[in-house]
C-alpha cells in the first residue's frame, strides 16, 4: 500500500481528472493497463530481491556497469525536479482549495506548497519508518474512501463506464493531444520510478530482512494495485462528469466546486479531503524513499559500500532536503503543465525498467527458480511494444 499511495498523487488525481475532462470515460481501460503494468514490474522487482537478497537497483547498477549508472543518473536528477515540483504544487493547490485563507490562489498554492514540503522533510527525518507508515495509512484511507464515494455520488453513465473499461479506444481531439494524455494516464497510475522503492520498504517492514514469501508478495501487490486502479477509475469518472473551467492553482478548487454543485457541500469537502490526502501521501512517500535511490546511485560509484543504514547517513538527509527545496522553483510554472510533463516524462521510465527485468530476471544463473515465466515475459514485452507503438503513432 505504500507503493500504491506514493504513486497515487499528482500523477493519478490531476492527470486522471484532466484526461477525464478531455477524453471522457472512453480511456478507463488505460487505468487498468497502467495498474497491470506496474504490478508486473513491481512483482519482478520483488522476485529479484527474493532470489538475490539485493534491491533491484543495487544489483542493476553493479552488474550492468557504467552504462546503467550513467543512464540512471541522467534520468534520476531531472525526474527529482519534475516530481518534486509537481507534488509541491499539487499539495499547495489541494490545501488552498480545502482551506482558502489566501485571497490569491497562486499565493495560496505557493505558501501551502512550501509549508507541506518543509513539514514533510521534518516528519520523515524525525518520525522514523513506523510513524511514516501510520501517517500514510491514514492518508490512504481518506483518499480511497473520499474519491470512490464522490465518483458514485456523481451518478455517471455506468454503461459508458463499462464500455471504457472493456473497449480500448483513444478519442480524437482538436489539438491531437489524445495520445499524450492517454500515455500520461498510463504513466501516472501507481507510480513509475517509485516502484523501485518497493524492495527497500519491504525490507524495512520486515525488520531489515528480505522475506522469501513470493505468494504473499504477489497477493500484497495485487491488493495494492487493485486499490490504485479503483482510485484512478474514480478520478477519471469525476473528471468526465464535472467540467472544470479553472486553470493553474485554482483548478482543484474549481473541481471541488463543480462536485459540490452536483453533490452538495458535504460532497465538495469529501472530494477535497481525498485530493489533499492523495497529494500528501505521494509527497511523503517520495521524500522518504527517493533519497534511498539517490544514495544507492551514489554508492554505486564507491569501491566499498558504507555499513551504516542508508536512512542514518548524511547523503540521505541532504538528498531529501534538496528534493524538497530545489523543485520549489516549479511553483512559478503552470499547475496543469507541470502535471502533464511530469506524467509523460515519468512514463518513459517504464519500458527501460521492463527491459532491465527481462535481462536480469531472465538469467537462471542469477535468480535460479525465480526466473521469468512465459506470462511475465509476454507482459513485459507487451508493455515495451505498447510504448514503441505509441511513439510511432505520435510521430
Amino acid at each position: 500500500m505504500l507503493v500504491a499511495a506514493t504513486g497515487v498523487g499528482a500523477g493519478d488525481l490531476a492527470t486522471a481528472a484532466f484526461t477525464g475532462d478531455r477524453l471522457g470515460t472512453a480511456v478507463l481501460w488505460a487505468v487498468v493497463v497502467g495498474a497491470m503494468m506496474k504490478f508486473v514490474v513491481t512483482e519482478g522487482i520483488g522476485r529479484w530481491q527474493t532470489a538475490t537478497g539485493e534491491p533491484l537497483l543495487q544489483s542493476a547498477l553493479s552488474r550492468l556497469g557504467m552504462p546503467a549508472r550513467l543512464v540512471f543518473g541522467a534520468y534520476l536528477i531531472p525526474w527529482c525536479f519534475f516530481v518534486g515540483a509537481a507534488l509541491i504544487s499539487a499539495c499547495g493547490t489541494a490545501a488552498h482549495a480545502l482551506l482558502p485563507v489566501f485571497h490569491n490562489a497562486g499565493v495560496g498554492k505557493s505558501v501551502w506548497g512550501v509549508a507541506h514540503a518543509v513539514a514533510g522533510v521534518a516528519l520523515v527525518l524525525a518520525g522514523g519508518f513506523r510513524f511514516f507508515e501510520r501517517v500514510m495509512a491514514v492518508c490512504i484511507g481518506v483518499m480511497f474512501v473520499s474519491t470512490t464515494v464522490t465518483a458514485v455520488l456523481l451518478a455517471p453513465d455506468w454503461l459508458a463506464v463499462l464500455r471504457g473499461l472493456a473497449l480500448p479506444t483513444i478519442p480524437s481531439t482538436d489539438d491531437g493531444a489524445g495520445i499524450g494524455w492517454t500515455v500520461g494516464l498510463i504513466g501516472g497510475v501507481g507510480g513509475t520510478l517509485t516502484v523501485l522503492c518497493y524492495g527497500y520498504w519491504r525490507r524495512e517492514s520486515d525488520g531489515g530482512k528480505d522475506n522469501d514469501d513470493v505468494t504473499g508478495m504477489r497477493l500484497d501487490l495485487g491488493i495494492g494495485y487493485a486499490a490504485t486502479a479503483i482510485f484512478g477509475i474514480a478520478m477519471v469518472i469525476i473528471g468526465s462528469t464535472v467540467s472544470s473551467s479553472g486553470s493553474g492553482a485554482g483548478l482543484i478548487a474549481d473541481l471541488g466546486s463543480q462536485v459540490g454543485e452536483a453533490t452538495g457541500s458535504v460532497g465538495r469537502l469529501l472530494f477535497l479531503a481525498g485530493a489533499w490526502a492523495a497529494m500528501v501521501s505521494s509527497l511523503l512517500g517520495v521524500l522518504q524513499a527517493v533519497p534511498l535511490l539517490g544514495v544507492e546511485w551514489l554508492d554505486s560509484w564507491r569501491t566499498t559500500r558504507p555499513s551504516a543504514p542508508m536512512t542514518k547517513r548524511r547523503p540521505y538527509a541532504i538528498w531529501m532536503v534538496a528534493l524538497a527545496l530545489i523543485p520549489m522553483l516549479g511553483l512559478f510554472l503552470s499547475f496543469r503543465s507541470v502535471q502533464k510533463y511530469y506524467a509523460v516524462f515519468s512514463a518513459t521510465f517504464l519500458p527501460w525498467l521492463a527491459i532491465a527485468l527481462l535481462i536480469m530476471n531472465g538469467r537462471k544463473s542469477w535468480v535460479g527458480r525465480y526466473r521469468n515465466g512465459w506470462w511475465t515475459i509476454a507482459a513485459l514485452s507487451g508493455s515495451i511494444a505498447f510504448f514503441v507503438l505509441v511513439v510511432i503513432l505520435k510521430l
